[in-house]
C-alpha cells in the first residue's frame, strides 16, 4: 500500500465543556507525557510479585484501543483491513505514542516495527536501558488493532515484543501470531 493510497486519520479534538475531558473522535483520550507512562509501566513490573502486572496493562490496553478503533471504523466505513492498519499506525502516532508500521497482517497475524517509541526515550531517560522490553501499551495497542481488524476478542492474538529499542535495538519489532 503507497501512502496516496492509504485513508487519512480524521482527528476531532475538543474539550468538553462541562467535564473537562479531552476527546478525540467523541472518545475520552489522554494524551500521554513519557514520564506518566514509563511510572505506570515500572507499576506493572513492580505487581510481578502479587499479579502479572505486564499482562494486566495489556489487556486494559488491548480493551481500551479496541472500543476506539471499533468506532472509527464503523463511523467511516472502514473495512478493508490495510486500511485499518493505516488508520491506527496514525492514531498511534497522533497520540504521541511513536510511529509503528504493520506488514504481513493476516487473519494468522503478522508484524508490526515501531521506529520511534515515547515510551522507550522515557524509560532510557528514567532507568537507562534494560534487556526485557518495557512496550505492554503497545502489545495492548497492537492486540486491539488486530482483534479489530478481524472482529475477534482480543486475547485470539498474542503479541510478542521480540527487539526493543530500551534493550538497545534500533527499532523494536512485535510478532503477532493466533493465540
Amino acid at each position: 500500500m503507497t501512502t496516496q493510497d492509504r485513508p487519512e486519520l480524521v482527528l476531532e479534538r475538543a474539550i468538553q465543556p462541562d467535564s473537562k475531558k479531552h476527546t478525540v473522535n467523541d472518545e475520552v483520550y489522554v494524551l500521554h507525557c513519557h514520564h506518566y507512562a514509563t511510572l505506570y509501566t515500572q507499576l506493572a513490573e513492580d505487581a510481578r510479585s502479587i499479579a502479572d502486572g505486564p499482562a494486566i496493562l495489556v489487556e486494559a490496553t488491548a480493551d481500551t484501543y479496541r472500543h476506539i478503533f471499533d468506532h472509527y471504523f464503523a463511523d467511516h466505513d472502514i473495512t478493508d483491513v490495510g486500511d485499518r492498519a493505516a488508520i491506527v499506525e496514525q492514531l498511534f502516532a497522533a497520540g504521541g505514542l511513536g510511529q509503528l508500521s504493520f506488514t504481513g497482517v493476516t487473519p494468522e497475524g503478522g508484524a508490526v516495527t515501531m521506529e520511534h517509541s515515547h515510551l522507550d526515550e522515557g524509560w532510557i531517560k528514567k532507568w537507562g536501558k534494560r534487556s526485557e522490553p518495557v512496550n505492554y501499551i503497545t502489545a495492548g495497542i497492537i492486540a486491539g488493532a488486530f482483534g479489530s481488524f478481524y472482529d475477534v476478542p482480543n486475547d485470539s492474538f498474542v503479541v510478542e515484543e521480540v527487539e526493543s529499542i530500551v534493550a538497545g535495538a534500533e527499532n523494536s519489532r512485535f510478532t503477532v501470531r493466533k493465540a
